[in-house]
This record gives structure tokens, sequence and C-alpha cells, in this order.
């Protein structure tokens, strides 16, 4: 089994250690993980902001990259949806337009590998409990791509309830957008930050010392938030709980 690593540009960029997190998970479990350097950006930020010619070459070097391998894993359930939802139809809308099926070819090739974590590890290795030892009172705030897109259901809840020592606590509102969507927190400010006080104001309810989450997009923008507050709160990316152990705790 080839599995290769799609670290996302924000992650390799801002959260590096979530991808390393991500790595030592999945060697934990036995698999050999790959990291193609050619990987850059999946193309997201581009096409949600309507450059959908801006993004085909992205499209194209995510295919190369990932070229020959059985599984592509990353820890981010927005890229996944990226290249699952919106690479067919930049693909689709390519070959309608009579510049030929490069597009579409690349897009079929990748579309069935490209796994987000929570769902490679379940439904590929099918496991739960990944050795993790986390002893903190966790809520869980699932993004709208995961939830709406993935359909990850109870996945990541199935993972972090395995955790020894970790208490989940169920988070009011939880599907309730954060109010991040990308390009949509800088276009409509003023409504992302009542969206996202909101998030915050239920998160702090549950008394949690971590609100944990599975796009590391999410976290950022209720971090933020959270530190502009001082509040008694952190937010981690799952797969940073998930490498977590009694050898080697995080801090």
């Amino acid at each position: 089994m080839r599995v290769a690593l799609f670290a996302t540009c924000v992650n390799d960029a801002v959260y590096p250690s979530t991808a390393i997190a991500t790595v030592k998970v999945l060697e934990r479990l036995g698999v050999t993980v790959d990291f193609p350097a050619a990987q850059t950006c999946c193309g997201q930020p581009q096409y949600n902001t309507g450059y959908r010619r801006e993004t085909e070459p992205l499209v194209l070097r995510m295919a190369r990259a990932f070229e020959g391998y059985d599984y592509v894993v990353t820890p981010s359930g927005s890229c996944v949806a990226m290249v699952r939802d919106n690479y067919p139809r930049i693909g689709g809308k390519a070959q309608a337009e009579g510049r030929g099926d490069t597009l579409a070819t690349a897009s079929r090739s990748l579309v069935p590998r490209m796994y987000e974590l929570t769902e490679f590890l379940i439904d590929v290795l099918d496991v739960t409990d990944v050795g993790a030892f986390f002893p903190h009172r966790v809520t869980y705030h699932p993004s709208c791509h995961g939830l709406r897109l993935l359909g990850l259901g109870e996945r990541p809840r199935r993972l972090l309830q395995a955790v020894k020592g970790l208490e989940l606590v169920e988070l009011p509102g939880e599907e309730e957008c954060c109010g991040f969507g990308g390009t949509f927190a800088l276009k409509n400010p003023d409504v992302s930050t009542a969206m996202g006080a909101d998030k915050i104001r239920n998160s702090l309810s549950t008394g949690a010392s971590v609100l944990c989450g599975a796009d590391n997009s999410c976290l950022m923008h209720l971090g933020g938030m959270l530190r502009r507050q001082d509040a008694p709160q952190r937010v981690l990316h799952i797969a940073e709980i998930l490498a977590s152990t009694e050898k080697e705790p995080l801090v």
C-alpha cells in the first residue's frame, strides 16, 4: 500500500505540527508515508474566489504530484472536498469548452484516492483506537466541508472517544458554521465575527480546555478569537490529539 501525505498549503505554512502529527499517527499504525515534494496548493482559495482558469494548473500539478499512490491522506476536510466536489466540475467545464479531456482525466485519477485523515483511519485501516493518550476535557467542532460535503459523521468522535484519558463533551450548536468559510471571512467580516462569537460562546460553555477540529482553517479563525478574549481554552487539530501518547505527551 503506497500512501502519500498531502500536507496542504495552510498546514505547510502555518501549522506544520498538524502534518507531522498525521505522519506520526499513520506510522504508529504501520503505514509508510511518503511526502511528494512537488505538492503545493489544491487550488481551493482560487476556485472559491471565482478564478477557475487559474485553478486548472494546480489540478494538473496535484494529479502529477500524487501519481502512482494508492491513497492520498490529508488532515483537511475542505481540501478533500475541493478535490472530490470541484475537480470533476473543473474537468467537465474544460471539456465542454472544447479544451480536451486532460483536466477531466487528472480529476478522475485523483478523486477516488483522496482521503481525509479520519476517513482513512476508520474506513481504510479499520482502526478507532490509535494508541493515543490525552488527559483533557475536549469538545469537537465539525467543520462545514467535513460535515456536509464529506459526510464524516461520527468518525472523528469515534476516534476521540477511544483516546485514553480524554473526556469528550458535546458542543451546543455544533452543526452551525463557525463563520470562517475561506474568503467569506474577508468579504463579510462582521457576519463572520458574529458567527465565530456564537461558536466560541458555546465552546466555552462546555468547560472544555480544548476545542478540537479536523480543519485548521476553522481552528485558525476560532483560535484567534479565543486569544483576543484571553479565554481559558485552546484549539487543536484532531491529528495532534491522536498523535499524543503517554510516552510523547502533547505539551
